[in-house]
């Protein structure tokens, strides 16, 4: 059994709460511009300094305590990531009541579950279609208030919780706040679950304490550059993104939001973040657009040569010497086309940061080596987020990094990753089964990941437990792997490897329609995609990608056949859940018919 520790550098406050970071920021550092927001869509961002955001938190939460929102009460949150997502936010926990965020794509049927099962009496909602959606929920919810942050009537939550709350004095209010510690809960995250019901993790202010202190220490040079921002495009319901949200208003960078993905890119460039956060998708999704758009343009062997440099200098670099031959190429490449790239994220941004899935050694080189390294790490909601990191001065491509400070990580005897530490939550809500299913008697996670640690502390994940494949020939399989290189072809959307209790793997891909319409106009190809999954020229694209992958494993393990969707797999069609982890029993059950034809 192998097991890494890393000790506790950093004092971790065992008085107070999330709130004391915006008062110590409005008071010590008024005019520190902590958030930046638009208050139309397309509008120019305008800066709100710590000061200001502290009166806003200050009049929202007065105005939960007069609509009678109590100490430990739950406040559901549903909205898309935005400014006002973070305000309500940190009111709720401003008046000593707790945030249960909801995606705002979710189902009425998860809708319902979640506001039930946490007991909720109020809820903020973003539009009139949210609102109607918990409107339509039936008895079974019982809500005292329903606030709508895009009111058609013209009065939005915002403005209506501030009118609210001016029968509500400061020592009323401040004597709230002051009662919420560190054991109390902060927020329970439902998690969104590849299968089954969603449990609630009861995340406590202690959790993000400990979380905060420790990954914004050893992540400064990302939190603490001069001018530091970010802007937040991942829905906040999940805690990758909340993470990062009270990390950047504690240590003061300048923090926005975008919830319109078709204009990321101009956002990237009005904002000009010195750092991202996404999940590996998007940085495939930007790989691969970048080259489909150069392949268009008659460009696509620079493209390709750039590509192969870029992960050449970067697997220079872990062996401590670039080439001066390598290193000419990689200085002409940087003018002709990584620059362009950085570009594509505003220009400014140093560090990427990656989590809910791995993202692939492919990519990884890649983006270190096209100047913004990609720092991976690697958590769950049972964590509050990451207990590995990659850091920029300790960063290995492949691996998750190392345990954060005060975290210990063990490999048990199946080769499951346990974790103890901080950070990990104390009890699922209202489920004491679960909570003994996930929690050791002695205090360990069990992630449920698959995973191995090095000599040096470095962390692989390898596969899911339940998800591992046993084909009939007692094969162990772990479809991640494989996964994980098809989907780096531009022309794969999804795909999910096969193979329980039968002979040989197969596969079901998806295709990216972005990426096939060029592909198809370049080939010739008339007709919509589901016309052409049994194209030949089709086929043997996919092919090129399942040998790639099949690079990776041995010839048990490998992929033998495959069969193209004439759809793809959506958070809106069920198949993914909002983080884009595949939900593997709903695609099971969906296609089926489509699985068995690969062993006809």
């Amino acid at each position: 059994m192998r097991e890494y520790s890393t000790p506790l550098s950093v004092t971790v406050p065992v008085v107070g709460s999330l709130t004391d970071d915006i008062v110590a920021n409005g008071e010590q550092f008024p005019d520190a511009v902590a958030l930046s927001r638009r208050t139309t869509p397309g509008a120019h961002w305008t800066d709100v300094t710590a000061a200001q955001f502290l009166h806003e938190v200050r009049l929202v939460a007065k105005g939960l305590v007069a609509a009678g929102v109590e100490p430990g009460d739950r406040v559901a949150l549903l909205s898309k990531t935005r400014y006002e997502w973070t305000l309500v936010d940190y009111a709720i926990w401003y008046a000593g009541a707790v945030t249960v965020p909801v995606y705002e794509t979710s189902s009425p049927e998860q809708v319902g579950w979640i506001l039930t099962d946490s007991g909720a009496r109020s809820v903020v909602v973003e539009t009139p279609r949210h609102g109607a959606l918990v409107g339509g929920l039936g008895d079974e919810v019982h809500l005292d208030h329903v606030w709508m942050l895009d009111d058609p009537s013209g009065t939005g939550a915002v403005a209506e919780l501030r009118a609210l709350g001016e029968t509500v004095d400061d020592a009323t209010l401040e004597e709230r706040r002051a009662a919420v510690q560190p054991d109390d809960a902060a927020t329970i995250i439902y998690t969104s679950g590849t299968t089954g019901r969603p449990k609630g993790c009861v995340l406590t202010h202690g959790n993000f304490m400990f979380e905060l202190e420790v990954a914004t220490t050893e992540l400064r040079e990302i939190f603490e550059i001069e001018d530091a921002s970010t802007l937040l495009f991942l829905p906040l319901a999940h805690v990758f993104a909340r993470v990062i949200q009270v990390g950047a208003i504690k240590k003061r960078v300048r923090l926005g939001h975008s919830s319109d993905i078709r204009r990321l890119v101009d956002d990237f460039g009005e904002f000009r973040p010195t750092f991202v956060l996404a999940v590996p998708r998007v940085f495939e999704k930007l790989f691969n657009t970048a080259s489909q758009r150069a392949a268009s343009e008659g460009r696509g062997r620079v493209f390709d040569r750039a590509t192969d440099v870029a992960i050449a200098y970067s697997q220079a670099l872990d062996r401590g010497r670039v080439g001066p031959f390598l290193r000419l190429q990689h200085t002409l490449l940087d003018r002709l086309v990584y620059g362009r790239l950085r570009g594509a994220l505003g220009g400014s941004c140093q560090y990427a940061v990656s989590g809910g899935a791995p993202l692939g050694e492919r990519l990884g080189h890649f983006y270190r080596g096209i100047g913004m390294p990609v720092l991976e790490g690697y958590g769950l909601t049972e964590t509050t987020a990451a207990i590995t990191v990659n850091l920029p001065d300790a960063l290995r491509v492949g691996s998750v990094g190392r345990p954060l400070g005060g975290t210990t990580i063990r490999v048990g005897d199946d080769g499951e990753l346990l974790a103890r530490g901080g950070q990990v939550l104390h009890r699922y809500w209202q489920d004491e089964a679960a909570t003994r299913e996930v929690l050791t008697p002695d205090g360990w996670l069990r992630t449920g990941d698959l995973g191995e640690i090095d000599a040096e502390g470095f962390v692989r994940i390898t596969g899911r437990k339940k998800e591992i494949l046993v084909t009939a020939g007692g094969k162990n399989v772990a479809p991640s792997v494989l996964e994980d290189r098809l989907r780096a072809h531009h022309l794969v959307s999804q795909c999910m490897v096969v193979g329980d209790g039968k002979p040989y793997i197969a596969a079901l891909v998806t295709i990216d329609v972005e990426a096939f319409e060029p592909w198809a106009e370049q080939h010739g190809k008339r007709g919509p995609l589901a016309a052409l999954t049994e194209d030949p020229d089709l086929l043997a694209e996919i092919q090129s990608a399942v040998d790639e992958a099949n690079k990776a494993v041995s010839q048990a393990e490998s992929i033998r056949r495959f069969a193209v969707l004439p759809v793809d797999w959506t958070e809106e069609g069920g198949q993914l859940t909002p983080s884009l982890k595949l939900r593997r029993n709903v695609v099971m059950r969906e296609f089926r018919r489509d699985v068995e034809s690969l062993y006809d």
